[in-house]
């Protein structure tokens, strides 16, 4: 294997002194058999091939993934557990580690452990997975961990974008539009100012909704025919709005999971591609929460069926050119939207098993190295919510996150609490 980064991945690879990990955490209450997580991780590795590659970004045209045949065991770091917030320090200090050792795979493992508890860290370069990928990798985990005899089915990767795409599908008939958007993206970038400005101490806030809480939001977001995303969206749109005032956008960028539009790409492989769609509100409008709710979900549908999936990868090809203009403008650039907001839902992995309990799911940290770094992801495993708010004081002091993160919870169940008394 020996493929070029797609232009996304190359963005998230941003460059080889860059790293840009996702860091993704579970909770296990119980035994783990540390010879069954040896077993788990080799299975894991022989299954998915992105874990048997490295980045060659010495070739021209590169960088390129490479499968390696000298690659080595996905690698685990022991770590005495010692309070519940372990975790939280030790993914900070996985976000700025690189996978830069020769013959390392590109996943590493770090095991918070007690006799009782322990924390498993999984830990991916950003060009490599998405939010799926991260949750089939754990849930493979999991079940192994528990039954080591089980068998994972290996797969082969793509080799390049056109193997993604239709056989009917026209790729000459895109060329002058690709080669358009090429031009007119260098033009654009040769007049925008992308010096790296990317200063300060990126932080992470976490915080978790218990049972009750999360299924009453649930229910009033099908209560009023919209979704919990959407209600999260205008959430914490308004609640930048109060806190930041006029510096606030009034949008948020949330990425799209496209594998029901891409057939090639199956639930459980990796892939890191994930479009993102804009939603926005109007800073002076009349409408109740809910209504604006259900307007920016119809926004949303609107927006994800629009996604032509096969033109977006095959333009994409034509963009390589302005790839590192286009990661320092990133880097520079305070952007026009509040935040970046990714609801995962609810994660599809058992709780219970032979030996152990899966005793709670953290949602995945990463510290993006962009002027605009704001991210929350949310998840929610056995009913309950779970949501981490990444930034970095250069851009967000780590108080006004706290005012946000305040508000935000305030506003949405204040709102709750009004639909129960209508």
């Amino acid at each position: 294997m020996k493929r070029k980064l797609m232009t996304v991945e190359r963005i998230m690879y941003v460059d080889e002194a860059t790293p840009l990990n996702c860091v993704f955490t579970i909770k296990i209450r119980g035994s783990i058999n540390p010879d069954n997580l040896v077993i788990a991780l080799a299975k894991i590795q022989q299954k998915h091939p992105l874990l048997r590659v490295g980045i060659d970004n010495e070739q021209k045209g590169g960088p390129y993934f490479i499968l390696n045949k000298d690659i080595q065991k996905i690698p685990v770091r022991m770590v005495e557990r010692n309070s519940d917030d372990d975790w939280l320090k030790e993914s900070q200090t996985e976000w700025f580690k690189l996978f830069d050792v020769k013959n390392v795979p590109l996943a590493r493992v770090v095991w918070i452990k007690s006799a009782e508890v322990s924390e498993l860290l999984l830990i991916m370069p950003h060009c490599i997975c998405d939010g799926t990928t991260s949750v089939t990798i754990l849930r493979e985990m999991l079940s192994l961990l528990d039954e080591p005899q089980l068998k994972l089915e290996a797969y082969q990767s793509f080799n390049s974008v056109q193997e993604l795409l239709p056989d009917n599908f026209d790729t000459a008939k895109l060329a002058r539009k690709g080669k358009l958007i090429s031009f007119l993206s260098r033009l654009y970038f040769l007049f925008k100012n992308t010096r790296n400005k990317f200063t300060g101490n990126s932080y992470a806030l976490h915080w978790k909704l218990n049972e009750e809480q999360s299924l009453a939001i649930s229910d009033a977001c099908k209560f009023e025919r919209t979704s919990v995303h959407t209600a999260l969206c205008v959430t914490y749109m308004k609640a930048f709005q109060q806190i930041l005032g006029d510096k606030a956008h009034g949008k948020v960028i949330s990425p799209v999971d496209i594998r029901r539009f891409l057939p090639a790409i199956k639930q459980d492989t990796m892939f890191a591609f994930a479009p993102i769609v804009e939603l926005s509100i109007e800073k002076k409008a009349d409408n109740t929460f809910w209504d604006t709710a259900r307007k920016i979900k119809d926004d949303l549908l609107i927006k994800i069926e629009a996604i032509n999936i096969y033109e977006m990868l095959w333009i994409g090809e034509y963009m390589h050119g302005t790839i590192e203009k286009m990661i320092s403008f990133l880097r520079a650039t305070d952007g026009t939207h509040d935040v970046t907001l990714s609801n995962m839902g609810r994660l599809d992995i058992p709780d219970t098993y032979n030996s152990f309990e899966l005793e709670t799911i953290y949602s995945p940290t990463v510290a993006f190295p962009w002027r605009n770094p704001n991210t929350i992801v949310t998840t929610t495993f056995k009913n309950q919510m779970d949501f981490t708010f990444m930034s970095n004081d250069s851009f967000l002091s780590q108080a006004d996150a706290l005012k946000i993160k305040d508000v935000a919870m305030e506003m949405l169940f204040l709102n709750l609490k009004q639909l129960t008394h209508a």
